[in-house]
């Protein structure tokens, strides 16, 4: 136990948190003053909790956090990462006008030569990206592209235009990064990506944003959390 707490204090180093293998087993062992065949169980234990990952002739290094998402309680990105103290950086931020798809007609029932806002950003950690948005917003939100988009999204909708996000509807699924999602997570082609598309509604079901996400799988975990409703059977 007390190797396991050495250890696990150890891995909380952030040049180990970055990807950086641990030393091998001898240096590591006269590291924390331990003996190799005690040091090997608090490895063995800490690869099944998951929290390293050890690669036969390569060596054994941290896995990489995954941040999460819970479907009852669906926040912006910005207020899910501060509500877990994860630092947020801005990669890129794009903002233009655009002649809706049919997808975006028939989802705003809006006219389909009326342009909309398009909002597109990359983000993640200081370290790099793991995610790519593209949000559109109903014109009638009355957006202009000035807006502060450094600020949570949410929190400008409230703040400057009097209306609250209250119903997020979600598909959830899987695909492969191609070249231009590759070149946008500093990901390789082909790697895992988590597709989310969500459709947010204000307090009376209007459609304020239709918003796709593109996470990296290695980065980021979709939590469900839900609960039975006990049937009551009549008389």
């Amino acid at each position: 136990m007390q190797a396991e707490q050495l250890l696990r204090k150890l891995i909380e180093n952030p040049e180990y948190q970055e990807g950086k293998f641990l030393p091998n087993e001898v240096d590591l062992a006269k590291r924390l003053a331990i003996s190799r065949t005690t040091l090997r169980q608090a490895i063995n234990k800490l690869v099944f909790e998951e929290l390293l990952v050890r690669k036969k002739g390569i060596g054994t290094k941290v896995v990489k956090k995954k941040f999460s998402s819970r479907s009852n309680n669906w926040l912006s990105f910005s207020q899910e990462m501060a509500a877990r103290g994860i630092p947020v950086r801005n990669f890129e931020l794009h903002i233009s006008w655009e002649i809706p798809s049919d997808v975006l007609v028939n989802f705003f029932d809006i006219d389909p030569d009326q342009k909309i806002l398009k909002l597109e950003r990359v983000r993640g950690q200081p370290a790099g990206p793991f995610v790519y948005f593209i949000s559109y917003f109903h014109p009638r939100i009355g957006m202009t592209g000035e807006e502060d988009f450094k600020l949570p999204l949410y929190d400008i909708l409230e703040t400057d235009f009097n209306i609250v996000a209250d119903l997020s509807r979600e598909e959830i699924s899987a695909l492969v990064a191609d070249k231009f999602l590759a070149s946008k997570l500093e990901t390789e082609v082909g790697a895992a990506i988590l597709f989310r598309k969500r459709h947010v509604f204000d307090q009376a079901e209007r459609p304020l944003e239709y918003n796709l996400g593109y996470y990296k799988a290695d980065s980021f975990v979709y939590a469900v959390e839900s609960s039975r409703q006990s049937i009551s059977s009549p008389l």
